[in-house]
């Protein structure tokens, strides 16, 4: 699949991008907007989540990045 441009500029992004809410098993995260290192946009959530395991509790880290397509590619300012 080939990459699309990105339709928003990244003073945009900064200006509009809002947390965005997250479920896993039932349990509500917000992700946040972020720049990544690599210059790409989007949301990123990290935090450790309680599942049910066979009757066991066990305790997961969530690591959750959302990219926005072809960001990495925008003029940096």
């Amino acid at each position: 699949m080939a990459k699309s441009p990105c339709p928003i500029t990244r003073a945009e992004f900064a200006q509009l991008a809002q947390p965005i809410e997250v479920v896993i098993a039932g349990q509500a995260m917000a992700a946040q907007p972020k720049e990544f290192s690599t210059g790409s946009l989007g949301w990123n959530a990290n935090e450790k989540v309680t599942l049910q395991l066979g009757g066991h509790r066990v305790t997961v880290q969530v690591g959750l990045n959302l990219t926005i397509v072809g960001s990495k590619e925008l003029p940096r300012t």
